[in-house]
Order: structure tokens, then sequence, then C-alpha cells
């Protein structure tokens, strides 16, 4: 999400130049690639560019392609084969097929539009973009559509066989919870679409208002997280706070919306107004609720509740991680902001958070 906010950034600063632009998208990934499905670059006719399309072994070959698609106002798919001898790239990192799309913007296309519906609205986004065609005459190679989950609906696609396709392929992808490319055929015509899935930024939500908060809030301005804290807004340093969308009075009733891309932190260091927020936090959609201190700490939270007749379920326990991080022997606030958000992150991936070394087989999932 933090791509996508600074290339709309970009965009919106040289629109009103009169300079001409394109996106780079990646679109398909076989074997090793620095950058996934969905990175992308937006590049205007004069060499300034937003983004990435790899870890920087592609950009300038494709920054010069974009210029091209500027001048011709005609998309085109470029493949990079990094394993080749001779392919650029090769020696820096990359050893994989890499499909990229590349888009010509006029004023006339919706995907900026989309991309700033994305950033604007918390929630899931799904946008489909034609990779490959043959035979048609309905829709453009390159050409996006928005999913209105509201209405479920693709918005602006003429042809109602590729629409019919597209909401299909998007419920598989919304339950798969990853993006995938589809390929349409009927007769002639055949088409290619990239189903990407855009989720909801990752949120932070932290109950706790001493020194410990501002290292994770730094963290969490550099990786351009949503932020929100509930504690002493009058003990915190203002100027500690610019990356905090939501301050709350820990004696008010507003609390911050939590949903299943929220990280909780309980770091009130007050057994009992931990506990409290606990037993209401555990019952929220958050997949990650952290709280500082050891485990005798939490396990006698437990057996207080317990002993009021308060039962947490087995899920609901197995959100709760105490003590919190991962184990690479932390022990400065800065150092235990990175663990925990190492922790964060292999939550909300699916992962262990093992060394990468000791891993068997690679490391993204092949599609």
């Amino acid at each position: 999400m933090k791509e996508i906010k600074s290339i709309i950034k970009l965009y919106n600063t040289l629109k009103g130049s009169g300079e001409k632009c394109a996106i780079a998208q990646v679109v398909r990934v076989e074997e090793s690639s620095y950058r996934r499905e969905g990175a992308r670059m937006l590049v205007f006719e004069s060499g300034v560019f937003e983004g990435g399309i790899s870890g920087g072994c592609l950009e300038g070959d494709a920054l010069q392609r974009s210029q091209i698609a500027i001048l011709k106002q005609q998309p085109s798919i470029v493949t990079y084969d990094t394993s080749k001898e001779k392919e650029i790239g090769v020696g820096l990192g990359c050893n994989g097929v890499i499909d990229v799309l590349i888009s010509p913007i006029t004023e006339e296309a919706p995907l900026m539009g989309m991309l700033q519906k994305c950033i604007s609205e918390r929630g899931e986004h799904v946008i489909a973009t034609i990779t490959a065609l043959r035979g048609f005459d309905t829709v453009q190679l390159g050409q996006s559509f928005y999913y209105d989950a509201d209405a479920s609906t693709v918005n602006d696609c003429a042809d109602p066989r590729l629409q019919g396709f597209i909401l299909e392929k998007v419920t598989d992808v919304l339950k798969k919870n990853k993006s995938k490319t589809y390929d349409f055929q009927e007769g002639t015509e055949a088409a290619s679409i990239f189903i990407e899935l855009i989720p909801p930024q990752f949120h932070l939500a932290i109950y706790g208002d001493n020194y410990d908060v501002y290292p994770l809030l730094e963290m969490a301005r550099v990786l351009d997280w949503d932020v929100s804290l509930v504690g002493n807004i009058q003990k915190l340093k203002k100027e500690k706070l610019q990356s905090v969308q939501g301050l709350y009075p820990k004696d008010g009733e507003e609390r911050p919306a939590i949903d299943h891309r929220t990280a909780v932190l309980l770091m009130a260091h007050d057994f009992k107004t931990d506990a409290a927020n606990l037993q209401t936090l555990i019952k929220s959609d958050a997949p990650y609720i952290a709280s500082l201190g050891p485990r005798k700490r939490f396990d006698k939270m437990v057996r207080e509740f317990e002993e009021r007749g308060i039962v947490f379920s087995q899920e609901e326990l197995d959100r709760v991680f105490a003590p919190c991080g991962l184990e690479i022997g932390a022990n400065t606030p800065e150092e235990i902001a990175t663990s925990i958000f190492g922790e964060i992150l292999s939550v909300f991936s699916g992962k262990q958070g093992g060394m990468l070394r000791t891993k068997k087989g690679p490391i993204h999932e092949r599609a």
C-alpha cells in the first residue's frame, strides 16, 4: 500500500504539468523474483518515476519501454527471463521469468482512480487487468476493471462473458486471499486476466503511553501502517505522534476500529488495565494480540478471569502472544519493537518466523 500511495502522490503532483505517463506492473512470475505480482512503477515521459518492479535490475529497461509506450500510446507485455545467460537481471539476484504489463495512462483511463479508491477506503479491493488478448474487440490489452463488492459487479466491463468470468474468479481470489492470473477462452477468443487483491493497510492499535511506544510508532511510520493509540494523551510527546491517525484518551468511550488486518499491543504496564483491555479485545477480529511481559503475568490474568467465571476459548488464546515477539535477543525498546514487528508480519503471512537459510524449498509460494 505504501508504494501505491507514493505513486498516487507523484501522479497528483505532475499530472497538471502536461507530461504523459505510464504504469509498468508485474503481472506474472515464474520461479524467483525480487518483487511479486502486483508490484508497479509509474513512469513519466521525462524519466521521473516512482515505485519498482524488481530490486533494481529491471527498472532501467522498463523505464525506457514505458517511454516508448507513452510515445506510441500503446500497451505492451514485456517478458524478462532472468534465468538466461544474456538477459537483463542475470547476476543481480533474479532467476525467474517475469511478465511486466506497460500501459499508458490517459485522462480517460480509470486505473488511477481505482488506486486512489484503494488508499482512501479501508477494505478489500480487487482490480482485474487484461494482460493478454486475442480476438476481442470489446476490451483492450491493459484495460482494468474495478470489482464493486457492494453491487457484486465489475465496473465498465463491456463484454458480459468476461464480466461473468471475472466475477467467478474474484470469488476464488477472495477465498484464497491471493492474487492470480486466469485464462479465458471461447472459440477463437482468448484473454488472460490478472485479478489483483489489494487488502487494507496493516493497522497497529497500541494500548499504552510509556516511552517504549515511540520506537513502535517510528517503525510503523517507516512501514506506512495505520496507527491508533489509546493512552494518556497529555503524557505523550506531541512531536512523536505524527504517524498516529487515531488518538484515544484512555478514560474515554471511543476506541479504535479493530479488523482482521489489525495487530493489537497491550502495553499499559499496568496489570488491571491490560487485563481489562484484553477482556474486550480478545472478542475482536484481531488475529494478533500482544501482551508485554513474562508468560507468568499472562497466566495470572487467565487464572483470575477463570476465577470470575470468564473462560477464553482455545481459538481466542491462540491469538494472544504472551510473551510477544520473536526470540532474537532483544533488550532495548528499539530491539523489542523489531522483535514484535517481525512476529506480527509472520502471523499475518502465516509463517513461523524462522531463518530463511533453514527453509526447505523456495522463499515464495510458486504459482
